[in-house]
């Protein structure tokens, strides 16, 4: 085969380049501006486009290195201006100059409008004679022996328009054999033809080629470092070349289809246009298409009239184009849009295939983007009244992707003022249309619960780039509203204009949000700098995401960050402290992080530096050990330290940091109210340390909850002694899931007996206590000494008579209590009388805990009637007791009955 035939057909202008048709390959090739792409696979989140760069393999090898071996089809699969053309050609001028895959002796290259333009029937051994690049009739011989020499190269073929299938057609299998065209390619591709023959297909992703089997090429197209290349390629100015990428990259850079070598070629060159014009570049993909069509109308030189029936022309057909899911139509079809007359002016709007004379030349456009801003622009210059916006929309909205974007970003006077100047004005009544039809959708939406669409709300309100609009359309109850979570990047992008536009915000929620990648949260720190509270619980936070949450935090008015369930790792926790110490958090919520003692240290360093403002600290679930929390006690001690609220559940702690914190506590430094110790092995010597501080005149702590700490009765008399003290400030004390036992017990029901005992909840759940305890529980309730308010008692086996003692207490007019939990406590029907008399009695119980008990539908009747005649009561819970749905009609009669 000629090869020096191949490279001059290759090589050989066949289109002139256009800004929206992109640069030819042959021009990218000679220019030595080539720069190859990116192939998908799977890779791990949270890598810099650099990182991945380094992971991918190069579109030229992922083709190349297949073909090479065992594999016969190599699909190429890639959106529209992804580059699949000039990498093809690329692959067959590097065969041609010798220098890839010489394997084949024969590589025949067929572009779409070569396919086109064979006739109705043919065989292969004509194909093979007629190519470009022909097989001399002495050779075939040669390549029916050895067809594994043969590689065919087919361009966008999914754009053809006759089906490929094979199971729609009869296959042949002689080389002389006349078939149609789409026959013949389906017999070479499904191997009944020159079966061992080797094949690489270019497509954009559809189902029409599905039949196709082979080693798929997904087409990544150019990230951020070939996009940098490209750029600097194209300017010759390397100062012009970085104000473009950075641009273009602010503003554009997180939609997909810039990744498009074809787009960069775009917007590389109107930029390069309004730079050299001195003119502002575009901030929205609506004004950077404003610019586009601007730069192409003047350079077709029309007036305002023609340039207007053209736009509307090209609408037309860019609403059938969308409707019918045809991409080309034949010149009879441009003349029903109203193309009579333009014909030589679609050129830079069009791909034309074939001569514009001829009646076979058929017409696309060259960007989907542009096919849909110019349904747009020709909606609002109609003047007609046969189609509203509700209409039109119904009839586009499963096709178009940006048609809504452009039509928001259009509906401002601000933005189509350019196309104003060269089409004339726009029609008012479409503009009040679609004004009217966006606020009522997007007031709908807001009011649910799909955050894709709320997303899509603030991507026309980002396009608009309207201030007061924002405003007007996100109301203060759809500002606290559901999860944005798992955002893609342009997502990020409109969510912090909303939220930048609408100034302070109380929630920034972004729960579960399971890629919070550097660049992401580059995008929305301005949105957690406006935001009181961050929700970021159950995400997965980069080590860059968590910086700029940390410079954020430090710059901005969040008062509670919420980072539960993120495994963060001391690393992360790290980073994150630099901005704990210059800013306003008080919460922080770090459960289940995967902490350690090493990110106490950190924790430690942000407490006292003296500018921190955290209140409240949760760390319950991690790993921190004595050591850890002996650092933290330490910063405790620091008259810097403002912490007044420590969750420590399940940290891994024993009595020997229990000697820290009590000297923490006594120091006369230490704001601390409240600890949580639950599930932690803290035994009785633990609470023999903490107890020598809660005597101490200088100790501040009001809570303590000591649930499942493994104590026994051998602490009570240490717990007496401290609610005896005259210094004890407990307001709270949780003593639950721990066997102090009958006598451990009444050595509390004393001291809660002191007159002055500030206990005003107390919690002992599942606790060994006898009746005799729920017999002394009852006398100090009705001794008019103490100050419980909660009294939390279930899980303790003492049945009816043990709860009597309650339910008497509760009756007398000297009882405080509240709330009053006796879960599982073995009640029966015979306990109602009492628990009713009670409950009128009692001026002050609200709530009172009733579940898994023995109740049956007998007790109904009386337990509704109470509930509802009592003023005071709030809330009975019935869960779990022997009830029928009998009764469930009788239980919904009264709304503070949950059962």
């Amino acid at each position: 085969m000629d090869k020096g035939a191949v490279l001059t057909h290759v090589l050989k202008q066949r289109r002139t380049p256009s800004l929206l048709g992109g640069e030819q390959p042959v021009s990218v090739m000679s220019s030595s501006r080539y720069v190859s792409q990116l192939t998908d696979r799977e890779v791990e989140n949270q890598l810099t486009d650099r990182e991945v760069e380094n992971q991918l393999p190069s579109l030229d090898h992922a083709i190349r290195t297949p073909l090479s071996g065992e594999v016969q089809t190599v699909v190429l699969v890639g959106g529209e201006g992804s580059g699949k053309t000039t990498a093809l050609e690329k692959l067959v001028v590097d065969w041609a100059k010798g220098e890839h895959l010489q394997n084949f002796t024969y590589v025949l290259h067929f572009g779409l409008m070569e396919i086109r333009s064979l006739k109705d029937e043919l065989s292969l051994e004509t194909l093979l004679q007629h190519h470009h690049s022909p097989v001399p009739s002495e050779s075939m011989q040669l390549v029916l022996q050895k067809p594994e020499d043969v590689l065919f190269v087919f361009d966008d073929l999914d754009q053809y328009r006759l089906s490929l299938d094979p199971s729609v057609h009869t296959l042949c299998s002689d080389l002389s054999q006349a078939v149609s065209v789409s026959c013949l390619i389906s017999s070479l591709l499904h191997g009944s033809l020159l079966r061992g023959a080797a094949f690489v297909v270019a497509t954009r992703t559809t189902g029409r080629l599905e039949f196709l089997n082979g080693t798929r090429v997904e087409v990544s197209g150019f990230l951020k470092p070939q996009r940098e290349t490209y750029f600097n390629g194209f300017f010759t100015d390397p100062a012009a070349a970085n104000k473009a990428l950075l641009h273009m990259e602010r503003t554009l850079g997180f939609y997909d289809f810039c990744t498009s070598p074809r787009f960069c070629w775009t917007v590389c060159s109107i930029y390069k246009t309004l730079m050299d014009a001195g003119a502002k570049l575009p901030d929205t993909l609506t004004q950077l298409y404003v610019d586009i069509l601007v730069h192409l109308m003047q350079a077709l030189s029309l007036k305002e009239a023609c340039n207007r029936e053209l736009v509307q022309a090209l609408g037309v057909m860019a609403s059938h184009c969308s409707v019918s899911q045809n991409s080309s139509c034949t010149k009879e079809e441009l003349h029903s849009f109203g193309f009579q007359s333009l014909l030589s002016s679609v050129g830079a709007f069009l791909n034309v295939d074939g001569d514009l004379e001829s009646d076979a030349c058929v017409f696309s456009f060259t960007s989907q983007l542009m096919q849909e801003f110019l349904l747009a622009v020709s909606f609002f210059l109609d003047t007609s009244v046969s189609e509203g916006m509700e209409k039109m929309w119904e009839k586009h909205k499963g096709h178009a992707k940006f048609l809504d974007l452009f039509l928001s970003g259009l509906s401002e006077p601000v933005q189509r003022r350019p196309l104003v100047i060269l089409l004339g004005e726009f029609n008012s009544d479409r503009i009040s249309d679609f004004k009217s039809w966006f606020k009522s959708s997007s007031e709908e939406t807001l009011k649910g619960c799909y955050n894709d669409r709320h997303h899509r709300c603030f991507h026309l309100l980002h396009q608009a780039q309207n201030q007061s609009l924002v405003k007007e359309i996100i109301s203060p109850s759809a500002r606290t509203g559901i999860s944005y979570g798992d955002l893609i990047l342009q997502d990020c992008v409109a969510l912090n204009y909303v939220w930048s536009c609408l100034g302070e915000m109380q929630l920034l929620n972004l729960y579960r949000t399971r890629d919070l990648t550097d660049e992401k949260a580059e995008v929305l720190a301005p949105a957690m700098s406006l935001s009181h509270k961050i929700q970021l619980s159950y995400s997965t936070l980069s080590t860059g995401a968590v910086s700029h949450l940390a410079s954020a935090l430090s710059r901005g008015r969040t008062e509670e960050l919420d980072l539960a369930h993120t495994s963060l790792g001391d690393e992360k926790l790290k980073v994150l402290c630099a901005g704990l110490r210059d800013c306003k958090l008080h919460t922080l919520k770090l459960l289940v992080c995967r902490l350690t003692e090493a990110g106490c240290e950190d924790l430690m360093c942000a407490l006292t530096s003296g500018s921190s403002q955290l209140r409240v600290l949760e760390m319950m679930f991690n790993q921190i050990g004595d050591l850890g929390f002996m650092k933290l006690c330490k910063a405790l001690q620091s008259p810097q330290c403002k912490l007044q609220q420590l969750q420590l559940r399940s940290c891994e702690l024993t009595a020997v940091s229990m000697e820290a914190l009590s000297a923490a506590l006594c120091s006369g430094k230490s704001e601390l109210r409240k600890v949580d110790l639950t599930s932690n092995t803290i035994g009785d010597g633990g609470v023999e340390a903490l107890c020598k501080s809660l005597q101490h005149p200088h100790c501040k702590l009001q809570s303590l909850n000591l649930f499942d700490t493994e104590l026994t009765g051998a602490c009570c008399p240490h717990l007496m002694e401290t609610l005896m003290s005259e210094h004890c400030s407990l307001l709270e004390l949780d003593l639950s899931v721990n066997d102090l036992g009958h006598e451990g017990a009444l050595l509390l029901c004393q001291a809660l007996s002191r007159p002055g005992c500030p206990v005003e909840k107390l919690g002992l759940t599942r606790c060994e206590l006898t009746q005799q305890v729920f017999k002394e529980l009852g006398s100090l309730l009705r001794s008019g000494t103490s100050r419980l308010k909660s009294l939390i008692v279930g899980l303790n086996k003492v049945g009816d008579q043990g709860v009597k003692h309650l339910w008497d207490a509760v009756a007398h007019p000297a009882c405080l209590l509240e709330e009053l939990d006796v879960e599982m406590t073995d009640l029966t029907d015979a306990c109602v009388e009492d628990l009713c008399a009670a409950v009128r009695a009692s001026k002050t119980l609200k709530s009172l805990e009733l579940r898994n008990n023995s109740l049956t539908d007998a007790s109904v009747p009386a337990l509704v009637q109470v509930m509802q005649d009592s003023c005071n009561m709030q809330e009975m819970n019935l869960k779990y007791n022997d009830f029928s749905e009998d009764v469930f009609e009788m239980l919904d009669e009264c709304d503070k009955i949950r059962y």
